[in-house]
């Protein structure tokens, strides 16, 4: 029988997610050499080759990524084998990393962290504000238990390193400067602002999401400016510089401003939590997730 080696395959599922022995040595504070002769062991174990050339960089060969097809029933399960001796360990106690993008921190987060301080006050969150896309490279990486994130930016469900669980469906509306032409519209549609400048992010998942949002109304928005935060892009509408998508999440930072739903457009984002396939089961990320839930369905 085939003598597995854990730690190589973890090696080798890392390089798979980087694409570099050079990225991989960085993720896993190993030097390159050390990764190169580490897979070059672990193929010999198994007697087949894992890795080919391409260019300057190296890819997984079919036989690699048959391995790793196995190798992540294997890690799904040592997963769930700590969460058992976690729970036999600490109880209902233990620290849980959040990694989550801006706006669901103090929609979402905190009213959850608050939650659990009053009934399981032994689990202790420790939050990290991440980008979506960043959060899920947190998750993969082991430095976070749980990430918030959204689901146009989350890896499909055939992933079988993650469990994701959908927690709700936020609504975009519009930000208007006081005194605008339609801040008073009886109804508004997103097709009526096709003539107006948009402020939104030059790049990342908010500047997606305004594109295609726009593009779905049948218009390409004239990005005006360009601001990634929310109080810097509010602060351009109020002064009147232009118009702005902002999530329902958001709507607490909104002073100054006209903001104004669209129900015949219903622009939407997906909100979702994602675990490592076993550890949603740990006691103490059941507990947050359960809370996350709650304060989602009270929205």
């Amino acid at each position: 029988m085939t003598e597995w080696d854990i730690k190589k395959l973890r090696i080798l599922r890392t390089l798979g997610d980087r694409g570099t022995v050079t990225a991989t040595a960085e993720a896993l504070h190993m030097t390159p050499s050390a990764v190169s002769q580490q897979l070059t062991n672990l193929a010999k174990q198994l007697g087949v080759p894992l890795l080919e050339a391409q260019g300057r960089r190296v890819r997984l060969t079919d036989a690699a990524r048959l391995v790793l097809r196995h190798a992540e029933a294997v890690f799904a399960q040592l997963e769930r084998a700590d969460a058992e001796l976690a729970g036999y360990r600490e109880g209902e106690a233990g620290e849980v990393r959040v990694g989550a993008f801006p706006t669901a921190i103090p929609a979402l987060v905190v009213p959850a962290v608050a939650a659990l301080r009053a009934s399981h006050p032994g689990v202790f969150v420790r939050v990290r504000e991440a980008e979506a896309a960043q959060a899920y490279a947190l998750l993969a990486a082991g430095e976070v238990h749980l990430a918030l994130t959204l689901a146009a930016h989350a890896p499909t469900e055939r992933d079988a390193r993650f469990t994701r669980v959908p927690l709700l469906a936020d609504p975009l509306d519009v930000a208007l400067p006081p005194g605008h032409r339609l801040a008073a519209a009886a109804q508004l549609s997103l097709s009526d602002l096709a003539g107006e400048p948009w402020i939104y992010g030059s790049s990342g998942p908010w500047s997606e999401i305004t594109r295609a949002a726009c593009e779905a109304a049948g218009f390409v928005p004239e990005q005006a400016h360009a601001a990634a935060g929310w109080t810097a892009i509010l602060s351009m509408v109020a002064a009147g510089m232009g118009v702005a998508l902002v999530p329902r999440m958001a709507a607490a930072r909104t002073t100054g401003v006209v903001v104004r739903p669209l129900p015949k457009d219903r622009p939407t984002r997906h909100v979702v939590a994602a675990t490592r396939t076993g550890t949603e089961s740990a006691p103490a990320v059941a507990r947050v997730l359960q809370a996350l839930r709650t304060t989602a369905v009270r929205r």
